[in-house]
């Protein structure tokens, strides 16, 4: 019988071997992973060791390591009262193969760039027992393998080198409590670097390399020796807790409220804090300022990017509203009886009051803001100043914070429309193109889905707005805020007497019929969902976060499919209040991976952390990645997989903007599967179906604007899977309190 791939030569047995005694080690081969938590990093795989033809079960964290891999684990065998013995695994480090089969089984796992399972095969079969020695010695002794030219040759070299010293680095830090994943991160932020900077200024982590935050990068502090009340420590924990802030939404917070949070993570006096903030802000670290609030003062501290924008933009809408250059000015002269009825030739269709009143608005106003609900016509309103502005022959540009929100404005329109970023020309470093210096040329600009812009990508696109152009916000105020910092859009409604603005009320009787507008406005007013004689909206009552999950799955998957011939992956979106747990976002996508897109044989996969990448697997971006594509990748890109090069060490996919985009295998942690997301990433997008897992474990998020929100991103059918209680704890909770952000204030300045 042939030994396992990466077995040794010693014949196989039929039973497992004696376990190792507590605390020793076991050398094996990964095969396979069956289960892997990216969040805790608990993994359980199977390996196979050189003195047995069975596989074992390891449990333990092994994220990082890849099938294919020689693993040297560190641990205890453990007894399962289900599954029996299984090695419980404390650590782990990488070892090379020794044998032929183990040096086929390693090479052909795609861990090295440029060589597949059929080149491995071919090196091996050249060189033999030897094949690592060659390629660690004499690289350029590849090109005697038949196939092999000299720019492969070159590109093994290099990687196998890039190999080595990630290996180093990753003994260093998984030495100081820092998982395969992150260490990678940090190799490609620093290179040869890494170790002298994480021994000496660990907190620069949190900074410099995505995914790292404070707590992170503490944990490496303390393990290198940095004292627990250093004012380093003190400091980058209160700047990570502004950043926290801004994660939730704020632009600021106020002093009293930073430093109680501060001390909570911390864990140090409020003395020493207090201190730190006051030496953090006199070497500009941060920024205090005496902010307006009711009829007093907040004393506010920001972190400088998030003050500078929030200037900047009330700053140049200012510009916008009092410039005496207008590129519009015709329309300040125009008979709007005679452009109206001009208008309804047009388009088939009289305007409202209420839309009329919007249209002059946004042709004679330099901004303004036109914000409403579902079915009262803002996609109209919109279509028609358009026509108006351009039958004038002005310039116009359209554009929304994502994608799919502007294919369904140039759809909507019959005018091209693009993202926000596409727009400005975002390059490596977050600068625009197009800004203050170099600003848009057009006559009218309108940005969709207002309520998704932030603070921060708010200010890039009103600086590239040139005096005289008008600028037109559009968008559902009542919808969730952006999911960057700032209300941008609430703000601008909030400064009445700078802004003009229309709110659109009257539901069209077209809307009326449909059960997905009715019912997100009786959500947004406070009211339960109406479910009788509703062919469009659906609620399938269940409790138990388990069940909600199966029935959300069936749903998906077959019930929508059969009833209403939709495609489940493209048609069908789950929209889930929050993440984790049995019923959220990230249980569902590995239910509905499995369900949709499940393993099979022959066909490439790659695995990275906790999640498997699959041809035809939905994708979304998790940030914003200005290398990217031909003018950068964003979050909440969404996407599918269309091919994996394992041997070329990427995958490609293809956005909602119908670009083929490339990752390297090592940038996987930028991509999340899709199939179910937060209700928070929905936004601007817009689905045939939408289905809504409710439970009460999620019942801290369950509130009106989420519900609303999830809502509203149906075009033709929503279904709601879940607790009826969960769904009127959603509809009667009003959202919570208004974000700290100034922006109100600093319009209202003289």
């Amino acid at each position: 019988m042939e030994p396992e791939a990466g077995c040794g030569t010693i014949p196989a047995m039929t039973t497992p071997p004696a376990p190792p005694t507590p605390g020793s080690v076991l050398e094996a081969v990964l095969e396979r992973i069956t289960y892997a938590n990216e969040e805790s990093g608990y993994t359980i795989a199977r390996v196979a060791i050189d003195r047995s033809s069975d596989l074992l079960t390891v449990v333990g964290p092994l994220l990082g390591a890849q099938p294919g891999e020689s693993l040297r684990l560190t641990g205890r065998w453990t007894s399962h009262p289900k599954y029996g013995k299984q090695f419980e695994v404390w650590s782990y480090a990488t070892v090379l193969p020794a044998t032929v089969q183990g040096i086929r089984r390693y090479l052909g796992s795609g861990l090295i760039k440029g060589i597949g399972p059929r080149m491995a095969d071919r090196i091996v079969e050249h060189f033999g027992v030897e094949t690592l020695e060659v390629i660690e010695t004499t690289p350029e002794r590849l090109a005697e393998v038949p196939g092999l030219g000299p720019k492969r040759t070159k590109m093994i070299g290099v990687a196998w080198e890039e190999q080595k010293i990630i290996k180093e680095v990753m003994i260093f830090l998984q030495g100081v409590g820092v998982s395969t994943s992150i260490a990678v991160r940090i190799f490609k932020q620093y290179g040869d670097n890494s170790i002298t900077v994480v021994k000496s200024e660990p907190y620069r982590l949190a900074d410099d390399v995505w995914g790292i935050g404070f707590k992170t990068a503490d944990t490496i502090a303390q393990a290198v020796g940095i004292p627990h009340d250093s004012p380093e420590r003190v400091k980058a924990g209160l700047r990570y807790t502004l950043s926290q802030a801004a994660d939730d939404g704020h632009c600021y917070l106020p002093a009293p409220n930073l430093v109680a949070d501060a001390v909570k993570i911390l864990e140090v006096a409020a003395e020493l804090t207090t201190r730190c903030l006051q030496e953090l802000i006199a070497e500009e670290g941060v920024v205090a300022e005496d902010i307006p609030v009711g009829d007093g003062t907040v004393p506010a501290v920001y972190l400088v990017p998030f003050h500078r924008a929030e200037l900047s933009l009330a700053s140049s809408l200012r510009t916008l509203l009092t410039c005496a250059h207008d590129r519009l000015g015709v329309f300040g002269s125009v008979d709007w009886d005679v452009a109206l009825t001009w208008l309804r030739t047009q388009t088939g269709a009289d305007l409202a009051e209420e839309q009329a009143h919007s249209v002059r608005l946004a042709l004679t106003q330099k901004v303004a803001v036109l914000t409403g609900g579902p079915g009262c016509g803002k996609s109209f309103t919109v279509r028609s100043i358009v026509t108006l502005a351009r039958a004038k022959k002005a310039k116009v540009i359209l554009a929304a914070p994502t994608g799919r929100a502007a294919k369904r404005l140039a759809e909507l329109t019959g005018h091209e429309a693009t993202t926000v970023h596409r727009l400005l020309q975002l390059r490596p470093g977050g600068d625009a193109t197009f800004d203050r210096d170099n600003p848009l040329d057009a006559d009218l600009v309108v940005i969709d889905e207002a309520s998704m812009l932030d603070l921060l990508l708010a200010n890039k696109l009103v600086k590239a707005i040139a005096p005289g152009t008008h600028l037109l916000f559009v968008g559902d105020v009542d919808q969730l805020p952006s999911v960057g910092a700032g209300e941008v859009l609430r703000d601008l409604l909030a400064a009445e007497e700078e802004i003009p603005r229309v709110r659109l009320t009257h539901i069209f009787r077209q809307a009326q019929e449909s059960g997905v507008v009715v019912n997100a406005h009786r959500v947004n007013t406070g009211l339960h969902p109406a479910l009788e004689g509703m062919s469009d909206f659906f609620l399938f009552p269940c409790e138990e976060p388990e069940e909600i999950a199966a029935l959300t799955v069936d749903v998906v998957t077959n019930r929508i499919p059969r009833k209403f011939g939709l495609n489940p992956r493209r048609d069908v979106q789950v929209l889930a209040p929050m993440h984790r747990g049995a019923a959220g976002a990230g249980n569902l996508n590995q239910a509905l991976q499995e369900a949709l897109t499940p393993s099979r044989e022959g066909m490439p996969e790659r695995r990275y952390g906790g999640r498997v990448f699959r041809v035809g697997d939905k994708v979304t971006q998790l940030r914003n990645n200005y290398e990217k594509g031909a003018a950068g990748v964003f979050n909440g890109t969404v996407g599918l997989i269309v091919d994996i090069k394992p041997d070329e060490h990427k995958l490609t996919v293809l956005t909602d903007e119908d670009e083929n985009v490339e990752y390297a295998f090592d940038e996987l942690d930028e991509l999340a599967h899709a199939y179910a997301v937060s209700i928070h990433r929905s936004q601007g997008s817009e689905y045939p179906a939408v289905v809504i897992p409710l439970a009460t474990s999620a019942w801290m998020m369950l509130q009106r604007n989420l519900i609303y929100t999830a809502i509203t991103r149906a075009k033709k059918l929503v279904v709601i899977v879940g607790s009826r209680r969960a769904l009127a704890q959603a509809v009667r909770t009003r959202g919570a309190g208004r974000r700290h952000t100034s922006l109100t204030h600093r319009l209202r300045r003289s």
